[in-house]
């Protein structure tokens, strides 16, 4: 099989309507602390579902895989992925790199990623996902990490002109506590968490679920721990020729969520859209042409 383009988890996913229920109290067992759970040897993974080594076996039969050491290997794959430093990313890209020049091969890989992520991506999530960020009975606060903390920024400045009720959290994990201490039952915090995840990220969204607020991750296709403790999550494809990971198809989201949100709370956006010009009239920020 070829899940070059999907993690093993996506697999079980995909096929679960067609396991047996042995197999399926095995997916879920695997499913529940993914991907440590399957890496442990054959003996230890039946017995910790509470399933026979055969059953084990079938199951990865059926998933498409050449056997255990085979499903085995997909999951260390999928590991070393998720920990790749960009020195030992832009190496392994640059072994496989065509003769072909970068704008052609990062066009390449954006198109690909926009492709895999549209085909992937659950549109009645993405509309639930709108519909909260419109509610303005919520409030809204926005976390990145050390790259993605520029993605939050856009996405948060964007939203604090459509709604009010919307906070940026510092960079500094220090003070998130004093962010989730003015967080109330059904506001809605949005995190921003690829590969080489930040374990604050863990931290913080247990905190504010314990708050009563819904978790909306934005992560890789390998998914941040902080994702199993979300509402929604995006799983976005980052790939790219390059030693940095592409956040094209990350901001893409953010985009497209943007327009949703402002298009269904337009009468009350457009008010805001008017005082905040008349506001950037009267500071002269920006240079009237002529």
């Amino acid at each position: 099989m070829t899940v070059a383009s999907k993690t093993v988890s996506d697999v079980i996913h995909s096929h679960f309507g067609v396991l047996t229920r042995a197999e399926k109290q095995l997916a879920e067992s695997l499913l529940d602390n993914y991907p440590v759970s399957g890496l442990g040897s054959i003996t230890t993974i039946a017995e910790n579902a509470g399933v026979s080594t055969p059953t084990v076996v079938r199951m990865v039969q059926k998933l498409g895989f050449k056997g255990y050491p085979d499903f085995q290997a997909h999951l260390h794959l999928e590991v070393e992925a998720t920990i790749s430093n960009p020195i030992a990313k832009h190496d392994r890209w640059a072994q496989n790199a065509p003769g072909t020049h970068i704008l052609n091969r990062f066009a390449d890989a954006i198109m690909g990623n926009l492709r895999q992520t549209l085909t992937d991506l659950d549109t009645a999530t993405f509309d639930s996902v709108a519909s909260l960020l419109s509610d303005r009975k919520r409030g809204l606060y926005f976390v990145g990490g050390r790259i993605t903390g520029a993605l939050a920024e856009y996405f948060f400045t964007h939203m604090q002109v459509i709604r009010p009720a919307t906070t940026l959290l510092s960079a500094n994990s220090s003070s998130w506590p004093q962010y989730v201490l003015n967080m109330n039952a059904g506001d809605i915090l949005i995190i921003f968490d690829i590969r080489r995840y930040e374990q604050e990220m863990v931290s913080l969204a247990t905190a504010a679920r314990k708050r009563g607020a819904e978790i909306v991750v934005l992560t890789d296709q390998w998914g941040s721990p902080a994702a199993k403790l979300a509402r929604h999550a995006f799983r976005v494809r980052i790939e790219a020729p390059s030693a940095w990971d592409s956040s094209v198809v990350t901001l893409f989201i953010v985009e497209a969520l943007i327009e949703a949100v402002q298009n269904s709370t337009w009468d009350e956006t457009k008010e805001r859209m008017k005082t905040l010009e008349g506001l950037f009239e009267q500071s002269k920020l920006f240079r009237k042409p002529g």
